[in-house]
């Protein structure tokens, strides 16, 4: 199976909820579009937080389907609405993921594909070799 290494240096501020950085093994490589808090039918509804949840619900079912789940993702990217409350943003979408921390980036955008869609997430997550 594929490793991640969690790269925390001392130099640098530490926390429970995110790596500094993460390396690879060789290996095959999942890239998971950006999703947004849409149900199953398509559908967005409710606010940032809803939002949020749902999104990384979304991103879990794919790593789910590809045979992997959160502790294999190498990294995490959030777009947020530039008027979205981080916070609230990040309390709901940890009760989803749980305690697997991994490198992320998050950026404050001025708008998303759809008007309606506060956040977006995407993920890159190694896979087991055969």
């Amino acid at each position: 199976m594929s490793t991640i290494t969690h790269v925390n240096p001392p130099a640098l501020h530490n926390t429970p909820f995110f790596s500094q950085g993460t390396v690879t093994e060789p290996g095959r490589t999942l890239y998971v579009g950006g999703q947004n808090g849409t149900d199953s039918t398509g559908a967005i509804t409710g606010g940032l937080a809803e939002q949020s949840a749902q999104a990384m619900r979304n991103v879990i079912a794919v790593l789910n389907e590809s045979g992997v789940g959160q502790q294999q993702v190498a990294k995490l990217n959030i777009y947020l609405s530039a008027d979205g409350d981080l916070n609230a943003a990040f309390a709901a979408s940890a009760q989803v993921w749980g305690q697997h921390p991994t490198a992320i980036t998050v950026v404050r955008v001025a708008g998303l594909a759809r008007p309606e869609a506060l956040v977006e997430i995407d993920a890159i997550a190694v896979l087991p070799t055969y």
